[in-house]
């Protein structure tokens, strides 16, 4: 009985396992904590795509919609040192929990240089290598 009890533990306890985020950069300043999810790099020659999340520490309201985090679909070009997101949502609480406020699903923006010292640079560090 005790050799079926301990089965049954292990295999309920053993959940889905989900992606650690990596802390990018935390931009006092900014109020803003950016980080990276190696798992969703995708390659493909130059470019890659990764999802990607910013943290507030204060609540966000350039719209008039409340949010104290986001979670950005960006492209990195990683010869050219470019960014641009490619799709995004707003969400209520920090780290992606509570309601999705916003939601983008598919818009290319343009590119933007990478600017030396700033978050998109260790994003850049981080899909690029």
């Amino acid at each position: 009985m005790r050799r079926l009890f301990l089965i049954t533990f292990l295999l309920l306890s053993n959940g889905p396992a989900y992606a650690e985020w990596v802390m990018v950069s935390d931009n006092y300043e900014e109020g803003k904590t950016v980080y990276a999810d190696p798992d969703t790099i995708r390659r493909n020659g130059d470019l890659v795509e990764m999802l990607v999340l910013f943290n507030y520490k204060t609540i966000q309201l350039p719209t008039g919609l409340a949010h104290l985090s986001d979670s950005t679909q960006l492209q990195i070009n990683c010869t050219k040192k470019l960014t641009r997101r490619l799709a995004y949502t707003w969400w209520s609480g920090n780290m992606r929990k509570g309601n999705k406020v916003f939601r983008i699903e598919r818009e290319e923006e343009n590119w933007e240089p990478v600017i030396p010292e700033s978050p998109a640079q260790g994003l850049l560090k981080v899909a690029c290598g």
